[in-house]
């Protein structure tokens, strides 16, 4: 990144973004002008507006170190998201970093999905106006955040087992400002579900990439916790622990969601199925692909 430092003087602005841009286009990332632009907003609060009046000034010596710092991690494919410090979900702007699960445009979808059922088990009264919300495997909190702006009356517990996704989880509540408990707990425990009963609605986002598919994944991804991403063998072991010890404790008439990975519709649906779940749906998301799998406790 040395060709940065045109001619050994500091590059104006417009030089440093188009030089960046190439360095990021070299590293063979999807988004080079993307990730430039949002690191040049983080460093210098610069975005499209203000580079095109700004951009023959040069920056100082010290924003420049702070910017190709994070330049040479993005080359590296540390998540952008990671590098920002935060990142945008349905209307709120979270808190993340190195230890917890990036949330994911896709998982929109599944706060979605719930809500439409939650509200629908409300108006049929098959579940109080205040319902008791469960997510487990929580991370940073986005999903059970997001029901909480939803549903501002209802009882939400955020389930997280593991401490660096925690700490995130307990911080995005702070800042967010909702009352939605946190709970650091094990879900794959008889004892942590045997803490909750009548359950009004049951999200998870949890662990579903098989084990061995995880060396294939982004090298982005594989920078995120193999905790966040690891479901086993076949993928299924939280599906199969969510229907054995979770969906016998939603009351009748509550509702289920989880979050799939592509082609687990059928198998998640059949757990599900078999664990006492009816009106089970499976939703493709923007992408066409197998997402969520919603479904009732028959009331």
């Amino acid at each position: 990144m040395q060709d940065l430092f045109l001619s050994g003087k500091f590059p104006t602005y417009k030089e440093l973004y188009l030089q960046s841009k190439k360095e990021l286009q070299k590293a063979e990332l999807e988004s080079p002008a993307f990730d430039t632009l949002c690191l040049f907003e983080k460093v210098f609060s610069m975005g499209r507006k203000e580079l095109a009046l700004y951009g023959e000034k040069v920056p100082s010596g010290e924003k420049l170190e702070e910017f190709l710092s994070l330049l040479r991690k993005r080359a590296q494919r540390v998540p952008l998201q990671y590098l920002l410090g935060n990142w945008p979900f349905c209307g709120m702007d979270l808190k993340v970093g190195e230890g917890v699960l990036v949330p994911r445009e896709e998982t929109e979808l599944l706060v979605e999905a719930a809500a439409e059922r939650i509200h629908a088990g409300i108006e049929k009264e098959w579940i109080p106006q205040d319902p008791e919300i469960l997510d487990l495997c929580s991370g940073t909190g986005a999903v059970a955040l997001a029901l909480g702006k939803a549903f501002p009356r209802a009882r939400i517990t955020a389930v997280e087992r593991y401490a660096p996704a925690y700490g995130y989880l307990l911080e995005n509540i702070r800042f967010v400002g909702l009352d939605v408990t946190p709970l650091q707990a094990d879900v794959l425990s008889p004892e942590t579900a045997e803490k909750f009963q009548n359950i009004g609605a049951l999200v998870s986002n949890p662990p579903y990439v098989e084990a061995g598919e995880i060396a294939a994944l982004q090298p982005e991804v594989q920078k995120e916790p193999r905790s966040a991403l690891d479901g086993g063998e076949d993928g299924l072991l939280f599906y199969r622990a969510i229907a054995k010890l979770w969906i016998p404790r939603i009351l009748p008439g509550g509702v289920c969601a989880v979050e799939i990975g592509e082609g687990q519709g059928e198998a998640v649906s059949a757990l599900f199925r078999r664990a006492g779940l009816r009106e089970i749906s499976v939703l493709r998301d923007f992408n066409g692909l197998e997402r969520v799998v919603a479904g009732f406790r028959p009331a």
